[in-house]
């Protein structure tokens, strides 16, 4: 947390508990006694905040007559990033529900979410007006296979489903057993374990066109197992077999990708010339491919040979179909 959030989490504590110990202020700050003396005198001296030690009860607290008086609060009060997404992301999510087992505690929590959107230093109406979220790649999702693989997820139950491969165009049958759900860039998934394959698969739920319960239990496979397979890959495809591809992109390119975390394991640096070198794990190259297609002339993909080639036939056949 940095000093600005630290003024105002100072002054939540003051509001919220009337009597705050230094303890408090410590634990939930994760600052030493030094630093938050010196964040305690600037609000004093710089920000004319009336934060006063109260001998008798051992805190600290707002010398102030009326309780609801705020003429003395920070300037600018208001949410961190995560936070206002957090809160624009559920009212989204619960204006566009529709009806279901929700139905009926939707407007008490839609309520509740404008209170406290409105609850800083502007309107609700002001935020909804000036902060907007866009789902632009979102695939539209059967709510009744949903359903169903949820249910079978929780209930460690196997599934038979009816999948379209969007690859081949075909349909195909096979029986899972569901391991976790994931939301990942805007659609959901099912981790699964593929009985036909005898292997973990990742199943877009938007292409399974049919879903049904099986009366048989889910293979189980240990949870440490599943997360080192996801972990090893790159995007939504994993694996075990995996290979490091390296990226090499132009100073004016660099400085977006510098700040985009593409693998947790990722490895990066600027070389002499200023050219940002970045190194990621894979094990399917399917969405790397997209992620690297994307930045055009301003990326370079100096190894592994296979995935330059790659690469290099993609942009052959996207520049063939434009030759007059």
């Amino acid at each position: 947390m940095n000093r600005t959030e630290r003024f105002y989490k100072i002054e939540q504590l003051l509001i919220s508990r009337r009597i705050v110990p230094i303890s408090i202020f410590l634990e939930v700050l994760g600052i030493s006694l030094a630093t938050f003396k010196r964040d305690l005198e600037y609000l004093r001296n710089r920000m004319n905040m009336p934060i006063e030690w109260d001998r008798n009860v051992r805190g600290y607290r707002y010398v102030t007559i009326n309780p609801n008086d705020r003429s003395s609060t920070l300037p600018g009060l208001w949410f961190t990033a995560s936070e206002v997404h957090a809160l624009l992301t559920m009212q989204h999510l619960l204006t566009n529900l529709g009806n279901g087992l929700l139905s009926s505690h939707i407007a008490p929590l839609q309520t509740r979410l404008k209170a406290l959107l409105g609850s800083a230093d502007h309107s609700v109406e002001e935020v909804e007006m000036r902060i907007k979220l866009e789902h632009a790649t979102r695939r539209t999702l059967p709510l009744q296979c949903f359903e169903t693989i949820a249910t079978a997820t929780l209930q460690r139950k196997q599934l038979q489903i009816t999948h379209f491969n969007r690859q081949n165009g075909q349909e195909n049958t096979r029986i899972i057993s569901p391991q976790q759900l994931l939301f990942y860039r805007d659609n959901w998934y099912v981790d699964a374990w593929c009985h036909l394959r005898a292997s973990i698969r990742s199943f877009s739920i938007d292409a399974i066109r049919h879903a049904e319960l099986v009366e048989a239990p889910a293979i189980e496979l240990p949870q440490p197992e599943l997360q080192d397979y996801f972990k090893k890959g790159y995007g939504i495809f994993s694996g075990t077999k995996v290979a490091w591809a390296k990226l090499r992109f132009t100073p004016e390119r660099a400085r977006w990708v510098a700040t985009e975390q593409w693998h947790p394991e990722q490895k990066s640096r600027f070389d002499k010339e200023g050219y940002y070198c970045l190194e990621v794990p894979y094990s399917d190259d399917r969405e790397l491919l997209m992620d690297i297609l994307k930045h055009g002339t301003e990326v370079e993909v100096i190894t592994p040979k296979a995935l330059r080639g790659s690469v290099s036939k993609l942009l052959e056949s996207a520049l063939a179909q434009y030759k007059i």
